[in-house]
């Protein structure tokens, strides 16, 4: 769940000494450049995406969470390092359950496990925790009036303030990319009952502390635990979603559900089996090279060779600009990496529109099978869509913007051809 804000400015990462500091190194991490001042979506933006003409559905101005390409400025940087401030907190009425390093451990090493496999190693997420006991906040939990949907103004602010009271003394906040508040599990409702996660991104209006405003800041309460005994393998996943909201993604979800995009993304749904970003996201992000990329925006028909999304490498998405603010992607997924509920591997086409606010529905995934029921039954996950993708001898078509996307075929390491037709 997010809550954008109207202007937007992200803090300086400065060095500091943590007293608990748990990182994970990616594959190339000793080549992995500082944080510096950056927008999100560094490789997507960059100038050698020119070629790329249409595709690069741009921005739109005014949008909430825009899924235009480059992100808006002022949300955290997607590649590189990124330090992640941890602090765990509890309430006079609502005091922590168990140590707060175990509430830490929910959501660690799991997180920047899941932004290392899903960057491709582009991202290096190092969550710290300067203070492993329990900040006790000044006031009662239910004195903050926090419910879901809550505004900033004023229970937000009021914790915020008191949060910054209680650490300033052992926390250097200009340290930090992002911050992540942890609060004790019985502080609220059941997460069954109601969801309170929440994030404040781009948030130049928050308190400052040691020279920054806590801009970018993601809030987790209760525990996604629906009962299946699976909460120690994707109890973490609530984390990963509200993070990505600081690095500038929407929420997909609409008011209706995931029943927009399914389980194809963890902007969409995160509770429930792992999974992964779109490509679209991924490009949005930096974690995809324009090399990777094709557009499909003359007429006439081309071919395009995709290679799983999952696996490093190789061209990934295809994109079809339908307008200056909409178009088709095109990618391949197959049950590997994060995408641990694919019960249907095949081309995935979705509609991308950047001029729809976050939760409600900037993108739409097209079933190659409707009203099938699906191919799982696992819990959290939505069933419809699961069934999604297309197979070879399959064709996706747009009549009214004259597309055809047909599976050509497979081969044997996963890789498909896709014939996209504009007329």
């Amino acid at each position: 769940m997010q809550h954008p804000r109207r202007r937007i400015r992200r803090p300086v990462a400065m060095a500091a000494t943590t007293a608990l500091s748990l990182t994970l190194l990616a594959s190339a991490s000793t080549t992995l450049p500082r944080p510096a001042p950056a927008s999100a979506g560094p490789v997507a933006a960059a100038p050698d995406g020119a070629q790329l003409g249409p595709c690069r559905i741009a921005t739109t101005m005014g949008v909430q969470m825009s899924e235009g390409l480059p992100t808006a400025p002022g949300y955290v940087r997607s590649t590189g390092l990124v330090r992640a401030l941890n602090l765990m907190i509890d309430f006079p009425d609502a005091p922590g359950d168990g140590t707060a390093t175990s509430r830490f451990r929910e959501f660690f090493p799991q997180t920047a496990e899941w932004f290392r496999v899903s960057s491709y190693g582009r991202l290096h997420y190092q969550a710290e925790v300067p203070i492993p006991d329990w900040l006790r906040m000044p006031k009662a939990f239910s004195a903050y009036g926090i419910e879901r949907g809550s505004p900033y103004e004023p229970g937000y602010r009021s914790l915020v303030e008191d949060i910054i009271t209680a650490a300033d003394p052992k926390v250097d906040f200009s340290a930090y990319d992002l911050v992540n508040i942890l609060v004790t599990p019985n502080a609220g409702p059941s997460a069954l009952d109601t969801v309170l996660s929440v994030t404040f991104s781009g948030n130049d209006d928050a308190p400052y502390a040691d020279g920054v405003p806590l801009a970018n800041t993601s809030f987790v309460y209760s525990r996604q635990d629906d009962g299946s005994g699976s909460f120690g393998e994707t109890g973490y996943r609530v984390l990963p979603h509200e993070n990505g909201h600081v690095f500038g993604l929407p929420d997909l979800y609409t008011a209706d559900g995931g029943g927009t995009v399914g389980h194809w993304d963890i902007m969409s749904e995160d509770w429930g089996a792992n999974n992964d970003l779109l490509g679209w996201h991924k490009w949005k992000l930096g974690w995809l090279d324009n090399d990777q990329i094709g557009c499909a925006s003359g007429t006439g028909t081309g071919d395009y060779t995709l290679t799983p999304l999952a696996v490093a490498g190789g061209p990934k998405l295809a994109v079809v600009p339908l307008s200056d603010t909409s178009g088709y992607a095109v990618e391949v997924r197959s049950k590997e990496g994060n995408d641990e509920a694919v019960c249907e591997h095949g081309v995935l086409v979705y509609r991308v529109e950047s001029d729809v606010d976050t939760g409600h529905g900037p993108v739409t995934v097209s079933d190659s099978e409707h009203a099938s029921g699906g191919c799982t039954r696992r819990a959290n996950v939505h069933a419809e869509l699961s069934d999604a993708p297309y197979r070879p001898g399959e064709t996706f078509t747009d009549r009214a913007n004259g597309i055809r996307i047909s599976v050509l075929d497979e081969d044997a390491s996963g890789t498909y051809r896709v014939r996209i037709t504009r007329s």
